[in-house]
């Protein structure tokens, strides 16, 4: 079987968001987890470290690739990217859930398409970025 290099690496940085969900890593890795599945992603793994005084960083490695999340409770600031692997999952999914949970007051995504030549930054749909505000 051969399979694509195609590949969908969407980042967001997001700003205004609750500190006590951006402090709570349990609760982050069941909304990347829930996240991951919306956008038809396999789930192989999670892991999940808090830090101190606060922060946490989540990651769920997926079939596809990665989703993952940085958080800065402290200054309501929360790095997330989700990068897949084909035509099948969509990323900018995992990342709209996101949005969608974190209810940041500012967001701003780039979306890259990856694997079939030099990378390129495209325009992200409206509808992220509007959804994530």
């Amino acid at each position: 079987m051969e399979y694509s290099t195609f590949g969908r690496h969407v980042a967001m940085d997001a700003w205004g968001v609750d500190f006590d969900l951006l402090n709570d890593a349990s609760k982050l890795e069941e909304h990347m987890k829930i996240a991951a599945e919306k956008c038809g992603a396999t789930v192989l793994s999670s892991q999940k470290k808090s830090f101190e005084p606060q922060g946490a960083t989540v990651l769920v490695l997926l079939s596809e690739s990665h989703l993952s999340i940085h958080t800065y409770p402290e200054k309501g600031f929360a790095a997330l990217d989700c990068y897949t692997c084909g035509y099948d999952v969509d990323p900018m999914v995992a990342i709209q859930y996101m949005m969608e949970v974190l209810k940041p007051t500012q967001a701003f995504p780039k979306v890259m398409r990856r694997g079939d030549g030099p990378i390129e930054v495209v325009q992200p749909d409206d509808k992220l970025v509007k959804s994530a505000v």
